[in-house]
């Protein structure tokens, strides 16, 4: 259809932008993107410690993705619709957002990435919160892979109390993929817990390679 043929070129022509945007302002180091599956559903599962996350997970892939931010944000129509127009889909916040959640297995069903950041808000203290499980019923609902994504210096350079961002290195750590089948046989705990699990010991790693103190769990 040539309104989603523009749809997508406008989000490969904004994924652009925030790519200048990232190597003017950040040091951006990526490892393991080939992790993420050429093609079919997939849902990145990311820490959260910044604003800019969606952006440093979005933009090392070739494959275009949905993300899903708080309803608030659309209070602003400008920055609403913009959103909206990288394939943004709002959530109301703790509650049960059954047509959000609807919408994310619709387009994994459709073969679509999603990135979702089950801590459910930023970090306060750049560690890792054990992770909420809702997630889980996404990922087998719309048959997907669930690929983990680490993110470290996003706090550094914007912590949660600071109202703009500063220039520092990023890393950006995609984990090995679990298939498909594999997260079907999963309860949401056993999901929820293995991502966490795997998220803080990609962290402890990358944190050591980079010469950084590790947090303690």
């Amino acid at each position: 259809m040539p309104e989603e043929k523009a749809k997508m070129r406008w989000f490969r022509f904004a994924r652009l932008l925030c790519r200048i945007f990232c190597r003017l302002f950040f040091r951006m180091h990526v490892f393991g993107s080939e992790n993420v599956p050429e093609e079919g559903a997939f849902v990145l599962i990311s820490n959260h410690q910044s604003y800019l996350d969606p952006v440093f997970c979005g933009i090392p892939l070739q494959r275009p993705l949905y993300f899903l931010a708080r309803d608030s944000l659309w209070r602003n129509w400008f920055f609403g619709r913009l959103i909206t127009s990288v394939n943004t889909i709002p959530v109301k916040p703790d509650k049960g957002d059954l047509s959000a959640m609807r919408k994310v297995i619709s387009k994994l069903k459709e073969g679509w990435g999603v990135c979702l950041f089950p801590e459910g808000t930023r970090t306060s203290d750049g560690k890792i919160v054990a992770f909420k499980p809702g997630f889980g019923l996404l990922c087998r609902r719309g048959g997907a892979a669930v690929v983990p994504v680490m993110i470290d210096g996003a706090f550094e350079c914007w912590p949660r109390h600071k109202k703009i961002f500063s220039t520092g290195p990023i890393e950006v750590c995609y984990g090995k993929a679990i298939p498909a089948g594999e997260v079907a046989s999963m309860s949401d705990k056993e999901l929820a817990e293995l991502m966490t699990v795997t998220l803080r010991r990609m962290q402890t790693e990358s944190r050591i390679k980079q010469g950084k103190e590790p947090y303690s769990y």
